[in-house]
Formats: C-alpha cells, structure tokens, sequence
C-alpha cells in the first residue's frame, strides 16, 4: 500500500479543523496505508491504530507560535526520507513548502481583533505575521490546494494569485450516528442534564472566546436587546472557552442577563448541547467553513449564521432567510432571531430536510475524495 504523510497542528475529534484531519487519518490507516502523522497531538486510538507511526512534536512553553517552525521542519524531514513514493499533504503553511495542501482557515482572509492581556494581543500579531509568510510560501508552491469551501477557494484565489486548475473543493462530511435527528427521549434528557426550563427555548453558540472572529460580541449586543422584551422566551448556552471567556462572563453578569445566558465552558460533548437547542446562532465575521453550523443542521436545528460562512454555500432556498448579511451587526441578528421565534416549529421542520442530505455524506466521502485528488496530483 502507497504510504501516506500528514502534518497539522492536531489529530483530534476537538474542533472542526482537528476533526476533519483526524477523520482523513482514520480513514487511510482503515484502509491499510502506512501513515505517518507529524503534529503536536495526535488522539490516542488514532495513534495505535495499525500502520500508524506519529511524529510528535512540542509546543514549547505550550505556546503555539514556538510550536509551529518546529512542526514545519519535522514535516519537511519525513518528507524528504519517505521519498517520491508517498503521497504527502499539508495543512496550510503548517509543514513542508512545495507539497499538496489542505485550507481549512486562511490566515490572509481575516485579520482577527484579538482580546485579553496585552501580552496575548501582541503573540496574537507575531503569529499572524509568521502564519501568513509560511501560508504565501506554501500556496505559492502547492501543486494542488485543498479547499473547504468555494468561499475559501475565492479567497486562496484572491490572495495568492493561485490558479483555478491547483484549486480543488471539498467539502467536509460527518458522523451521521453521534449527529443524528433528535429523538424526543434524548431532547428531553439534554435539556434535563442541562438544567433548561421546560417553559422555554433554547439557543445555542458554539465557539471560542479568544478573539472576536465568532461575533459572540454581536450576539450579546443583540440578546441584550432581545431580553428587554418581557415576552422573550429563549435562553442562550454558550458551548467555548478562550482568552475573554472570563471577561464575558462578568459582563454577562453585569448586563443583568445571567438569568438568560449561560457561559457552559468548553465541552467535549457539543452533539448532547445541540440536542437540547432550538436554533443554533453563529454571528461569525470570518468562517472558512463553519463545522459547527454544519453539525447542527446535521441534527435537524435551524441555524441562523452570517453570509460570511462558507456552510451557507450549502443551504437550500428554504433556508436561505437564516443566513444574515456579513459583516454581521446586532439588530439583524435581532430581527432574524424575532423571525425565528415567530415560526420556531416550522423551521425545524423545514431544516429536515438539509439534515438528511447532510448526514448522507460521511467523513469516509470525504476523504475519499482527498485520497483520489491528492492521488492524481
């Protein structure tokens, strides 16, 4: 079997990118490919796999951007002594220059308000110089450029001059059993576990809380006017963490909207929050793609997201009314929100639609389709 090299920050199952990496790993090394993964964390069960050698390397101080040279030139060196033989792919300029690669973010496309301490804010500026001279080298170079989106594909495009024979759109698939339709008996047991009245509805934001490329700003602007009305019957869960995750909760706090609002840190078990919502908002400025709306409507939850999410590309015109113009501003999202409520059951129904088609395409398609573009590059 051809043997295969991947290199990214992490193979995980934590967030979208890692989920997506670790599904393409999983299926090669099903499939019995001699697969090498260079990164900084690799998922225990993926790492024992049969066939699978992993080529860890440390974040310094835990540090990311003290992490990233390093990844680069591990990725080069397994390159170099697996040869011409294997098929390699990359992930943006995160590991070696010349080599076939995967955009699930791009750097040059957003330019992220960083919050926190002034110390995070100026590690957040070195890294986005040292993010976009490795992604301009890498793109540059790419015989072939993986794309999450045609929204992304545009901006590789734009930004990079990289013609459209070396682009290719992919799109990400699913687990079709852990983001299921919701069953009455679990929307039940989620809402119980997490404590919400049974005489009201829930939203849900999924997202970190380290800068504001997500818009939770703008969703709490606009529930702050929303919770004036004394008729409004939704609650807000909050699935993130990040650097102002506790500035947010004092400011939740202080707005008087604790009541309403719950900060719910970060979890492990996003597919059980989903089951306990009603609509999924995502204010996003930048989104690549956007796995978490994706998933949500996998469930068969109507999603309210802004234009700027590549994922909209996939929603159908009986959709398309959730989809708020970009950039994304607090009294859109208040008026879609209030339109929503207006019809809360009808738009659950019309999402089961989507959710179906959605589901059908697994991660398994995916990689499938990576396997084969890589392949022929």
């Amino acid at each position: 079997m051809t043997p295969w090299l991947l290199a990214t920050g992490d193979f995980t199952t934590l967030g979208g990118m890692d989920r997506a990496n670790h599904a393409l790993a999983s299926y090669l090394a099903r499939r019995g490919h001699p697969l090498h993964l260079v990164a900084h964390r690799i998922d225990p069960g993926l790492a024992s796999m049969p066939g699978v050698a992993g080529h860890l390397v440390p974040r310094p101080f835990g540090a990311h951007l003290a992490g990233a040279p390093l990844l680069a030139r591990e990725a080069a060196r397994e390159a170099r002594a697996l040869g011409t033989s294997a098929r390699v792919l990359m992930n943006g300029g995160n590991g070696a220059i010349g080599m076939p690669t995967w955009i699930h973010y791009l750097h040059a496309a957003y330019a992220p308000e960083a919050g926190g301490s002034l110390r995070a804010r100026a590690s957040s500026l070195a890294s986005r110089r040292y993010y976009l001279a490795r992604e301009r080298a890498a793109l540059r170079a790419a015989p072939l450029v993986l794309c999450n989106s045609e929204r992304t594909a545009r901006d590789v495009e734009e930004h990079y001059g990289v013609q459209p024979a070396r682009l290719r759109v992919i799109y990400y698939g699913c687990d079709p059993r852990m983001f299921a339709a919701i069953a009455a008996d679990e929307r039940t047991a989620a809402r119980a576990a997490l404590g919400i009245d049974p005489g009201r509805l829930a939203a849900v934001f999924v997202g970190a809380l380290g800068d504001r490329r997500k818009g939770f700003d703008v969703l709490f602007t606009a529930w702050q006017a929303l919770a004036r009305d004394p008729g409004w019957d939704v609650d807000l869960l909050v699935a993130g963490e990040g650097a102002e995750a506790s500035a947010w909760r004092e400011r939740v706090r202080a707005a008087g909207l604790d009541r309403c609002v719950r900060l719910l840190g970060f979890r492990r078990d996003v597919q059980s929050v989903l089951g306990a919502a009603d609509v999924l908002v995502h204010a996003a400025r930048y989104e690549a793609y956007g796995l978490g709306v994706h998933e949500a409507l996998c469930r068969g939850i109507p999603a309210i997201v802004t234009a700027a999410a590549g994922v909209t590309e996939r929603y159908p015109k009986s959709l398309s009314s959730l989809i708020v113009p970009s950039p994304p501003q607090p009294d859109a999202f208040v008026s879609a929100l209030r339109a929503w409520r207006s019809h809360a059951d009808e738009w659950r129904s019309r999402t089961g639609t989507v959710a179906a088609a959605l589901r059908a395409r697994s991660w398994d398609d995916m990689a499938t389709e990576i396997a084969s573009a890589v392949g022929a590059a």
